[in-house]
């Protein structure tokens, strides 16, 4: 008989099995140490133990659905940070009953959308998400820089560059709350993440471009201020970062955006193969 329990009420080790045993035969492979999964989904991903829950046959982990709320965007929010089945398990109704627990738990959370990410191609769980009503809202696309050395800086504007906090970006993104900041590029996020290089470039001590890329290649967060686009401040930041850090790549990832779009291709970064969907529920 499946139980399900909050996951603050059963072993660390079991939310882990779960987890992994539901991803065993994902479009991308999964192989992550504990420890590795614990920092990383209850840390920076925003996950909560106890807003999250796990589908037991007996003491046997088949199910786990994460869960983590914030104010994103002005909406207070649930976001699914991941559900994971036991392909032995599938088709019997644990998913459906997880993703009740998961609503029914936004909902006395105060909280006024449901969100959560899914790849493009897995008809089976997007499916599974509309009939739940959740609706295909953004397209995340993610770019990569292998041949850093074509990145040309220019230095005839004098920038000074320097590192800054990554709590100085609340003030640019203040700035530019119309524009849509998928959750992994959420200043919440970096504030969290390890090794994040934040650098703000100025010119006569005016802010004039920040860039907040991480040691794992991945940049998460490049603002020009508009009356200086396309002068080569953000060329100069991605190359001033890839070589404090020592990058031999740098990724990019964003929700639709043609004008970002439009500056990475332009440099060589190139598109890759992976392209995710942003799904929102409205409660």
């Amino acid at each position: 008989m499946i139980s399900y329990r909050r996951c603050t009420e059963v072993d660390i080790n079991l939310v882990f099995a779960a987890f992994i045993i539901g991803f065993s035969d994902y479009i991308v492979k999964i192989r992550i140490p504990k420890e590795f999964f614990v920092k990383r989904f209850f840390g920076p991903e925003g996950n909560k133990l106890e807003l999250s829950f796990i589908a037991l046959d007996s003491n046997k982990p088949v199910g786990i659905v994460l869960g983590g709320v914030k104010e994103y965007e002005g909406i207070k929010t649930m976001r699914c940070g991941a559900i994971a089945l036991h392909p032995s398990y599938r088709g019997e109704g644990i998913s459906q009953n997880l993703m009740r627990l998961h609503k029914e738990e936004a909902i006395k959370q105060g909280c006024k959308q449901l969100f959560l990410e899914v790849i493009a191609g897995n008809n089976r769980a997007i499916s599974f998400y509309e009939d739940l009503n959740y609706e295909k809202v953004y397209d995340l696309n993610y770019y990569t820089l292998i041949e850093i050395g074509r990145l040309q800086r220019k230095n005839d504007l004098c920038l000074n560059i320097t590192p800054m906090e990554v709590i100085g970006l609340k003030v640019i993104r203040k700035k530019i709350l119309d524009v849509h900041i998928n959750w992994q590029n959420d200043l919440e996020y970096l504030e969290q993440s390890e090794g994040q290089l934040t650098l703000a470039a100025c010119i006569q001590n005016r802010l004039v471009g920040v860039i907040s890329i991480n040691k794992n290649s991945r940049i998460n967060f490049l603002w020009v201020k508009n009356s200086f686009r396309c002068r080569g401040i953000a060329t100069t930041l991605i190359s001033e970062g890839i070589k404090i850090l020592n990058l031999s790549k740098v990724i990019i990832g964003f929700p639709n955006n043609s004008l970002i779009q439009g500056f990475v291709k332009h440099i060589g970064f190139i598109k890759g193969n992976i392209v995710q969907y942003e799904m929102y529920c409205d409660i």
